[in-house]
């Protein structure tokens, strides 16, 4: 269940990125930096993720690396579909 809701939450935060990008630049291009800039951030929120579930909740790095792929890639991917549709 968390899982599902940190990957809403990435989701959710991909929209803010692409709301501010649509509202500082206002063109498609802005879409397209919006996301670009949203992957990176996402990266280190889903490495701080994957710390939280090692450390304080008791997990290995080897059983939270599978969630962290999962957790990173969906929203990411939805970033380059962005990217992708407004090259």
């Amino acid at each position: 269940m968390h899982m599902l809701m940190v990957i809403i939450g990435g989701t959710i935060l991909l929209g803010v990125f692409l709301l501010f990008g649509k509202l500082w630049g206002g063109e498609m291009a802005a879409w397209a930096l919006s996301a670009k800039l949203f992957i990176p951030v996402w990266l280190a929120i889903s490495i701080t993720n994957l710390w939280i579930g090692v450390s304080h909740a008791g997990y290995t790095v080897r059983e939270e690396l599978p969630i962290l792929l999962v957790v990173f890639l969906v929203p990411a991917a939805l970033a380059g579909l962005v990217i992708w549709k407004q090259a």
